[in-house]
Formats: structure tokens, C-alpha cells, sequence
């Protein structure tokens, strides 16, 4: 390419990226983080499974013969009852963790209280969604009565 003038100068390396393709061609179909997609579907999945399960649940409780805490315990040690029970403890854990770090990337200005808040909110997930399956399993193996 022939220069015709100042204007021109350097107008080669302006639109070439270091790995041959324009500045368009580089960032296209990369989002604004470069990611999110998976993360966005993530997220709606699991509220739908969180809508099934949720009315799942409230109609199986609707439709127990009596609401004290003999026949809820009968009825949670059933497996058709248990394991939708498990799921919806960890759907519902594992949504809300999802969910807080999306509110903590948004708000949380510097790198260092955005990792710290992040692992904060991790373990609190981790050990109130495994403190729940705990006591969901000692229900239903008869350790609890």
C-alpha cells in the first residue's frame, strides 16, 4: 500500500490486531466480559426447575391428610418425596449463590473485595446448603425422630 500523504501514515497498523484481524473481528461474539452466556443460562434453568420444584412442593403439601410433625416425617422418608426434596435444597442453594455473585460483580468496585465477598458467599452457600441436605438425610434414614 502506497502512501499518498501524512493522513495515511500508519493507517495499516491502526486497523490490524496482533493476531491478523480487524478490531471488530476481535471482540465480535465475545459479549462486553468476553463471557456470561453460559452463566445467563445457568441462572434460567435453574428458576425453572426452582418453579417446578417449588410447585411441586406445595402441592404435595397441600394434599398431606393432616400438618403435624409425625405425618410430614412419614411423608419426607418416602424416596418419591426425598429426592425432589434434595434437589430443590440444592437448585434453590446453588441459585441463590449464582445470583449473589451476579450482585457482587455488579457492585462490588475493586478486584480484592469482589474475590473476598465472592468466597464469603461461597462458603455460607456451602455450608447452609450442606447443613439442610444433612438434616434432609437424617430425616429420611430415621435418625431424627
Amino acid at each position: 500500500m502506497s502512501s499518498s500523504g501524512p493522513k495515511d501514515l500508519g493507517q495499516r497498523d491502526r486497523n490490524v490486531v496482533p493476531n491478523g484481524k480487524s478490531p471488530l473481528g476481535a471482540v465480535r461474539g465475545r459479549g462486553s466480559a468476553h463471557a456470561g452466556g453460559e452463566h445467563w443460562i445457568k441462572e434460567r434453568v435453574s428458576s425453572i426447575a426452582l418453579l417446578l420444584l417449588g410447585f411441586w412442593l406445595i402441592a404435595s403439601l397441600l394434599m398431606l391428610p393432616a400438618y403435624d410433625q409425625a405425618t410430614f416425617v412419614d411423608w419426607l422418608r418416602s424416596p418419591w418425596v426425598a429426592v425432589p426434596m434434595a434437589l430443590f435444597v440444592y437448585v434453590a442453594f446453588e441459585h441463590s449463590y449464582e445470583g449473589l455473585k451476579v450482585v457482587i460483580d455488579d457492585y462490588q468496585g475493586d478486584e480484592g473485595g469482589r474475590m473476598f465477598w465472592t468466597v464469603i458467599s461461597l462458603f455460607f452457600h456451602v455450608a447452609l446448603g450442606a447443613t439442610a441436605l444433612f438434616a434432609l438425610a437424617r430425616i429420611v434414614f430415621g435418625a431424627a425422630q
